[in-house]
């Protein structure tokens, strides 16, 4: 199922749904905990650490759309994030709102801009690596973007959408199979399908043992926490409430074009 449809079927065609009383819920995110950190705290070692493996592939479909073997752009992605991990230089995200979207790639581009690849490549096998280079090779083999068009600029906004999507919905999955709920969650995101073969809801009533009514409301609560879940991961990359709604458009904007 594209992308863009799967974010229509979730999102729909009003706005997020926001939190309790008409207000985004915006705490102490990963991001915020980082800018604010004072030093070599665990927590925004733990909160960086995270961000860089969950910016890992978008950030290396760029190196790789540059030109770079897959080996070089291993290895100079590797490079960047173990620079950023030593430096922590967070002065230019202040600045520039605290978009951590916008920060990585520009620093990327400098970072790419300045290297020299005998001197700023990281051996594969040294040090501790972010994400594992066979899950970043599958993954790529599993890609299907059409990278013949896409600049490297749109790879990396798809990857990180997708990124971010991916995230939410496993979190999702995994709050129902907490509950004991996998087949409902199975069954309900067949319905977000717009495939011709998909289940209806009165199918799907049947085969679950509950009413159509009770299938509508279980969707619609899907639907719901889909919406909270990608909130919350899209404030989790800002450092102030007010960019969450700017993002959370860019992120429906990219997807469904």
């Amino acid at each position: 199922m594209p992308a863009g449809d799967l974010v229509s079927s979730l999102v729909g065609s009003g706005p997020a749904a926001p939190g309790q009383n008409g207000v985004v819920a915006f705490t102490t995110t990963q991001w915020s905990v980082v800018l604010s950190a004072q030093g070599r705290s665990p927590s925004a070692e733990q909160a960086l650490e995270k961000l860089c493996r969950t910016y890992w592939w978008p950030l290396y479909g760029f190196v790789r759309r540059q030109g770079y073997s897959p080996e070089e752009a291993q290895d100079l992605t590797q490079g960047f994030f173990a620079m950023l991990l030593e430096r922590r230089d967070l002065d230019a995200v202040r600045r520039e709102k605290g978009r951590l979207r916008s920060y990585l790639l520009v620093s990327l581009k400098n970072f790419l801009a300045k290297a020299h690849r005998r001197e700023m490549t990281i051996k594969r096998g040294e040090g501790r690596p972010l994400v594992r280079l066979e899950e970043l090779a599958a993954r790529e083999r599993a890609d299907a973007e059409p990278a013949d068009i896409l600049s490297a600029d749109r790879i990396y906004e798809r990857r990180w959408a997708l990124t971010l999507l991916d995230g939410v919905l496993t979190r999702l999955e995994e709050e129902y199979r907490i509950a004991g709920s996998v087949a409902l969650f199975e069954h309900l995101t067949q319905l977000l399908s717009d495939e011709p073969g998909r289940p209806s809801q009165a199918q799907i009533a049947q085969e679950l043992r509950m009413t159509e009514n009770a299938v509508k409301q279980a969707f619609f609560r899907l639907r719901q926490r889909y919406r909270l879940l990608l909130r919350e991961e899209i404030a989790n990359t800002v450092a102030e409430v007010g960019d969450v709604e700017d993002e959370l458009r860019h992120f429906i904007e990219i997807l469904q074009t």
